[in-house]
């Protein structure tokens, strides 16, 4: 069966850097892509980034851009993300999802078929 396992979460200092990663399995990760959302308490899940299956094109929602890379290791089978010069705001779980529908390439708005059971970022000022 479809599993994608966080990890990599935990507590940083504004302006710090954290790294997730997301092991992929029971589908074929290379052919897909794959998104990272998050939700902060209180608020609707929002799309953080995408990346289409070869990763040569990645997609970023505004408040990360220039801040979060998201890449892939398809031999790995591992999604990751990169988050630098965190900020207070970024505190939420962050989840790692795939379009198990749509193959390859990014949908926007962003739209997934299976999730992650999450990894908790904390952010402090």
């Amino acid at each position: 069966q479809v599993q994608l396992v966080e990890s990599g979460g935990g507590s940083g200092q504004s302006g710090g850097s954290l790294r997730l990663s997301c092991a992929a399995s029971g589908f074929s990760f290379s052919s897909n892509a794959m998104y990272w959302f998050r939700q902060a308490p209180g608020k609707e899940r929002e799309g953080v980034s995408c990346i289409t299956w070869t990763g040569s094109t990645t997609y970023y929602t505004d408040s990360v851009k220039g801040r979060f890379t998201t890449s892939r290791d398809n031999v790995k089978n591992t999604l990751y993300l990169q988050m630098d010069a965190l900020k207070p705001e970024d505190t939420a779980m962050y989840y790692c999802a795939a379009d198990l529908m749509y193959g390859g390439y990014c949908r926007k708005p962003p739209y997934a078929t299976n999730w992650g059971q999450g990894t908790q970022v904390t952010v402090s000022s």
